[in-house]
């Protein structure tokens, strides 16, 4: 375990809020810190959005829509976010968690994988493929910046969501990869509240920080 515990901020927004303000924020919040700063995590929806990842190719937007595209400065290729999907950012240290980028990456599907087990649904990932599956359908996926040793951006996990925003597109850059929902695996689903507690629990009892504050937004 680490020799210093930082502190961990969570911010829990319950209305929808726009990519490109949580975007900007978090970019400059990692640029500004310092090695005091406590770690923060942002749990939240967003409208309606396509995302293109730094090295995205725009050949994997598939269907012209009436969803916005936003450049973005994360790891991978174009992905959809909006309403019925829980978004979680990860603004952490690494270097004081005594954490690579292997081990953010396996943390956050991890996280996934545990938060689905609660619910019944047996989820994994791939070596190869960053993401959280069931049955060869995606249902999480993640993508990170690093800079100076600190992250941002993060996970994407699909709750109810319209999929017409991934009909668009090749998600994450895989042509034909299907995706799913936690809607169309469980009757009695989970609502992205419930899976905010679940989050929250988790950090809490992680043993990494040594304190866990909620802002509720």
């Amino acid at each position: 375990m680490n020799a210093v515990k930082p502190t961990l901020i969570i911010r829990q927004y319950n209305h929808l809020t726009p990519y490109e303000d949580r975007f900007v924020e978090m970019k400059t919040y990692t640029e500004q810190r310092d090695e005091n700063s406590p770690d923060e995590l942002w749990i939240l929806q967003h409208p309606d959005v396509l995302t293109q990842g730094q090295a995205g190719k725009p050949e994997h937007i598939l269907v012209q829509s009436n969803i916005p595209v936003v450049q973005s400065d994360r790891g991978g290729q174009v992905t959809w976010h909006g309403p019925g999907q829980m978004v979680a950012y990860f603004m952490f240290d690494l270097n004081r968690l005594g954490w690579n980028v292997r081990t953010l990456v396996s943390y956050a599907e991890n996280l996934m994988i545990e938060l689905l087990k609660k619910y019944g649904i047996e989820a994994y990932a791939k070596a190869d493929a960053p993401g959280v599956y069931v049955n060869d359908r995606k249902i999480g996926s993640l993508g990170f910046k690093i800079r100076k040793g600190r992250s941002y951006h993060g996970l994407a996990l699909n709750i109810d969501c319209d999929l017409f925003g991934f009909h668009t597109i090749n998600p994450c850059g895989y042509a034909g990869l299907e995706m799913v929902r936690i809607q169309d695996l469980v009757q009695d689903y989970p609502k992205f509240e419930n899976l905010c507690v679940d989050i929250i629990d988790t950090l809490k009892n992680s043993g990494y920080f040594k304190d866990v504050t909620v802002k509720q937004l």
